[in-house]
């Protein structure tokens, strides 16, 4: 997919005033803005026409209209998107940020609305393409130790691409390192290329993050492979990111979220977008 210009894409979506009240001495929340990526389909990325689209960018307008605010959403890059939520640019963030107790100790979050394993995309007939798959929580101490075991040598000096200051590469950092050489990212997009192009032997991401992998031109050459991880510093799936002093807005985002999840909308939207069910396990 071709990337458009990074320019502060702005959508509004207008709703009534407030429904969930905040406690009175709370902040008067009845205009919001929410920063995502907007170059991480499909959960925010750019149309043709320069508009913010995807599954997160329908999820904050429901969001919003249950809280009955007004929400403002614009694009922001990945690695300086908290920094800038802290420095008060925005309110709000909604970009597949994965809840962990690293990020929460600057930020806080509300409820997860999604959760998606991390596995590794590798080319159909490259070197990794046979890597073992089974489901692995990096909980369980000894159950990743043997996996990590069994992996070393199979990816010994291969190339895999991950996007900077995320959760897998994190996890590429504690488990793998001295194994792979690491290649980093700005954008997922951009590993994306390198993989199809064989300039790295595989890149490592979420699972839902890779149904977009697979849709692009050339992703017919491409598979997952490998442990889908979860658990550990993986967090706890993708929530809203807050400032931690923004206690009301953490809970008024919490219950919205909530109410999706019951009524079925995130469900339904997950399946629209991803062609599977991500919503959050509990």
């Amino acid at each position: 997919m071709i990337r458009l210009p990074r320019l502060l894409a702005l959508a509004a979506f207008a709703v009534a005033p407030l429904a969930f009240a905040a406690p009175a001495s709370a902040k008067d929340w009845k205009t919001v803005t929410i920063a995502t990526e907007g170059a991480f389909m499909p959960y925010n990325g750019h149309d043709a026409s320069g508009k913010l689209v995807g599954f997160e960018i329908d999820l904050i307008a429901d969001l919003c209209a249950r809280m009955k605010i007004t929400c403002n959403v614009i694009a922001q890059d990945w690695d300086g998107i908290i920094p800038g939520l802290n420095a008060g640019k925005f309110d709000a963030i909604m970009s597949a940020m994965s809840i962990t107790p690293k990020r929460m100790e600057v930020i806080t979050f509300s409820r997860p609305y999604t959760q998606s394993p991390s596995t590794f995309a590798v080319l159909k007939d490259g070197p990794l393409a046979n890597l073992p798959v089974n489901r692995l929580s990096l909980d369980d101490e000894a159950a990743t130790e043997a996996a990590v075991k069994v992996l070393t040598p199979l990816l010994k000096g291969k190339v895999v691409g991950v996007q900077v200051s995320t959760i897998q590469a994190d996890l590429l950092a504690k488990y793998f390192k001295g194994v792979v050489e690491v290649r980093t990212y700005k954008t997922t997009e951009e590993h994306d290329l390198d993989l199809q192009a064989g300039r790295v032997d595989a890149v490592i991401g979420s699972t839902s993050y890779f149904v977009s992998t697979l849709a692009k031109p050339g992703g017919d050459k491409v598979k997952l492979a490998g442990p889908l991880f979860t658990g550990g510093l993986l967090g706890k799936g993708a929530g809203v990111g807050l400032r931690k002093a923004d206690t009301d807005l953490q809970a008024m985002f919490t219950t919205a979220i909530n109410a999706a999840l019951a009524d079925g909308t995130i469900k339904k939207l997950s399946l629209q977008w991803f062609k599977t069910d991500i919503s959050p396990a509990n």
